[in-house]
């Protein structure tokens, strides 16, 4: 069977089938190639989210819903958005018995909802994958109410130049290695290495968000600068 493999033009449908391929074994590999570092993440991203019950929240790049069970604890409503259609299926399959919980096929560029239906909306590892991070930007400001947040998660730049040694090395001899072991699509994981260091450092995806309209953009970067979490606040009319 021939295997997707997206490249940095991200076009939507390669890495979506992409995605679609990886669905089933898509949150051990991460735990594997993270060195469990990714459950770390998901509990900063939920404590910076901060839901509460009877807020709406849209979770974006949702993949199998592990990220909005853990938001929806809570008691909060949460919209699981992803647009690859496997990602989705493997989602239901293994969470759709919990109540406030809600699987949506979703393009973060064009979302299918009304403005400002969500107190919170937040994207984790996804945002680097959409063709147009601006267009999505905007499109999660859109759908958020005024005075809901913004959190996004997702691969930074770490800033101390030795770490940054290991990690670079990390991701380019170990990490192959270990996806080709743990992966049905170990070519996913050299589209993965590629995006890393496309993607923009922290002071860059700020001022995106700042340009987008966000507010209040802050961010701390987790597993010294591996990681980053960005925070921001729609403004009020």
């Amino acid at each position: 069977m021939t295997q997707h493999r997206a490249d940095l033009g991200k076009d939507p449908s390669r890495v979506s089938g992409m995605f679609d391929e990886v669905a089933s074994g898509y949150d051990r590999t991460n735990t594997v190639l993270s060195l469990g570092q990714d459950k770390l993440w998901r509990v900063a991203t939920t404590r910076a989210v901060a839901p509460r019950p009877g807020q709406r929240i849209l979770d974006l790049a949702a993949g199998t819903g592990a990220s909005s069970v853990a938001l929806a604890r809570s008691g909060a409503e949460v919209v699981a958005g992803d647009f690859s259609p496997g990602m989705i299926a493997e989602g239901r399959r293994r969470h759709g018995h919990v109540p406030n919980v809600t699987f949506v096929e979703a393009d973060a560029m064009a979302l299918p909802f009304g403005d400002g239906e969500f107190d919170a909306v937040t994207i984790s590892f996804g945002l680097r994958n959409v063709a147009d991070p601006h267009a999505a930007l905007a499109e999660m400001l859109r759908v958020t109410a005024p005075g809901g947040r913004i959190v996004i998660c997702e691969f930074s730049h770490p800033q101390n130049a030795a770490f940054a040694g290991l990690y670079g090395f990390y991701n380019d001899r170990v990490l192959p290695l270990v996806a080709k072991a743990v992966s049905s699509n170990a070519d996913a994981y050299d589209y993965l290495n590629e995006s890393i260091r496309d993607w923009p450092d922290q002071k860059t995806l700020s001022g995106w968000m700042r340009e987008a309209g966000w507010t209040e953009v802050a961010h701390r970067d987790l597993t010294f600068g591996i990681v980053a979490l960005h925070r921001a606040v729609k403004p009020h009319a």
